[in-house]
């Protein structure tokens, strides 16, 4: 997979992610990035501007990395992990932006995992990476492929499921204290019934304005927060 940016390639560099290789512009002139190149003793392959543009079309600050496929984890590693008291779960988000802005809050917020199902959602790709300024790189993410299943075994762990729809008791009223696995519905359809009715409590952020629901990002950071501030 390749990724791009400075912000990504800052991350990456840091990280244990195996690279593969390193695409830098002729002209490119970060020297915090150049001694994290050195550090890790990764070979650059010097590129025209029209050759990076081949590579992608996306904007790329110069740096293109290619790095391995991103490995999810399985739901035994929750299972099997005695720390771990803070989940979000996500009920088939689609847009990588969203995706990855996701991720990012996450791991700002110190989530322990991320659980998404392995059909009809985004797929980590490089614009997920790119939105996720990196945080890709120290999140850990399991795949699952069925969430009830998932949810009945969070259960099973103690957790207490909370899902988010705009029909819910108000947010700033749920008691967030013990182990939390934090459902966040998709873009469009938000919670799937099924899904809805596997939580313990659904949440509800209060809309004051004309437009009906917020972006599931947005709602995603106000939520985890929320979480946050009870602990």
């Amino acid at each position: 997979m390749l990724v791009y940016g400075k912000n990504v390639a800052r991350e990456i560099l840091n990280s244990e992610i195996t690279i593969k290789k390193i695409y830098l512009l002729e002209t490119f002139n970060n020297e915090e990035i150049k001694k994290l190149i050195q550090k890790r003793k990764i070979e650059t392959t010097q590129t025209s501007q029209n050759e990076m543009s081949k590579m992608t079309t996306e904007p790329h600050q110069g740096i293109i990395i290619e790095i391995e496929d991103y490995k999810f984890l399985e739901f035994e590693t929750i299972k099997n992990d005695k720390n771990a008291n803070f989940i979000v779960v996500l009920d088939h988000i689609e847009d990588p932006r969203n995706f990855g802005a996701i991720i990012r809050t996450c791991e700002c917020a110190g989530v322990d995992y991320i659980i998404i199902p392995n059909k009809g959602a985004s797929e980590i790709t490089a614009s997920v990476v790119k939105t996720s300024s990196g945080a890709l790189a120290n999140m850990k993410i399991v795949q699952v492929s069925n969430l009830r299943n998932a949810l009945n075994n969070l259960k099973k762990l103690e957790f207490w499921i909370i899902g988010t729809d705009a029909n819910g008791e108000d947010y700033k009223k749920i008691d967030y204290k013990g182990k939390t696995a934090l459902v966040i519905g998709s873009e469009g359809n938000g919670l799937k019934h099924i899904i809805k009715e596997t939580c313990d409590i659904v949440a509800s952020i209060p809309i004051k304005g004309k437009v009906n629901s917020l972006n599931a990002s947005v709602a995603a950071g106000i939520m985890i927060y929320e979480v946050v501030k009870w602990r």
